[in-house]
């Protein structure tokens, strides 16, 4: 799958293109309807489908002191976006020039000029240009009179309110993957690359892997039932992982730590994406490593007991 450049003429064979425009980070069922009503609208057109996204995201170029709230990774979301069926994904480089640049400009200049777009697809509250001012309203009246075709999507409802990123991030923050996955239509996961840790896992029977959690969203610190996949090779494991500080160690140190099942291997160095499945229990501090050990035994029981019980 190509991954574009908002910044660089589209080539030739990409260009026409009918492109969902919005940020799609975690690409849930709101996200989705989107890029099917694109995909769906270039192929019947026989036209390329681009997905765009934004990196940084825009609450984070205008707020830098965000706390973390990715829910996916841009090279996740090119899995995602690709799986779709789209053709490419565009990724709009968000800093000063592009938040500085005018709804009209972003229209004529952007979208139709360097990437070549012949039309386009949003939600309905989709903004963008300087200060938010450009809306679904100027795509249909100023776009169309210079010739950029758009069409809207609704919010998708579930329940009594609209799929959102907000309602995934805060089911995740409450310690319940399975509403996060169920408006996803797959499990949150975490991606990263396995570095070296104290080993406190390895002297406790159970040696983990350890990730940085970066830009991700912070779910509720706690244990989780968890699959694993090895990215080089495509391996799949079953575990369980704590995320959170380790208030049984010092210094905390933030950190997601899988163990998984019937593993022997050496992860140090590799690239590995961790799904969270179900909640188990919330971060704890024991009287003694026994105590934590006995415990962790527990969990390991039931996220097993969960997980095979997934797969029947």
């Amino acid at each position: 799958m190509r991954w574009l450049d908002h910044r660089e003429v589209t080539p030739d064979p990409l260009r026409g293109a009918i492109i969902a425009l919005g940020n799609f980070d975690g690409f849930h069922l709101g996200h989705q309807a989107v890029a099917n009503e694109a995909i769906e609208w270039a192929r019947a057109e026989g036209r390329p489908s681009i997905i765009a996204t934004f990196d940084p995201h825009p609450v984070r170029f205008f707020r830098p002191d965000t706390p973390p709230f990715r829910l996916t990774t841009l090279e996740q979301r090119q899995e995602h976006y690709l799986a779709a069926g789209a053709t490419a994904m565009l990724v709009f480089h968000f800093d000063g020039e592009l938040s500085g640049t005018s709804a009209e400009d972003f229209i004529t200049k952007v979208l139709i000029e360097r990437l070549g777009a012949h039309g386009v697809v949003t939600g309905e509250d989709f903004s963008f240009g300087k200060g938010a001012k450009g809306n679904v309203d100027l795509l249909k009246g100023f776009g169309a009179e210079i010739g950029l075709q758009s069409r809207t999507v609704g919010a998708v409802i579930d329940g009594d309110a609209a799929i959102s990123s907000s309602r995934v991030r805060e089911a995740l923050r409450e310690g319940d993957p399975q509403e996060a996955a169920r408006l996803l239509t797959r499990p949150f996961a975490v991606r990263g690359i396995v570095e070296h840790g104290d080993k406190n896992g390895r002297k406790l029977g159970y040696p983990t892997a350890n990730l940085n959690l970066e830009s991700y969203l912070r779910p509720r610190y706690g244990v989780y039932a968890v699959t694993g996949r090895v990215l080089a090779t495509g391996q799949e494991l079953m575990g369980a992982a704590n995320v959170g500080i380790r208030p049984q160690f010092e210094p905390p140190k933030e950190l997601l730590e899988p163990y998984f099942f019937d593993f022997s291997g050496d992860l140090y160095g590799q690239e590995i994406e961790v799904a969270f499945h179900h909640f188990l229990r919330g971060e704890a501090k024991f009287d003694s490593l026994d105590e934590l050990t006995a415990q962790m035994e527990k969990d390991c029981e039931e996220a097993r007991r969960l997980l095979s019980a997934a797969q029947t």
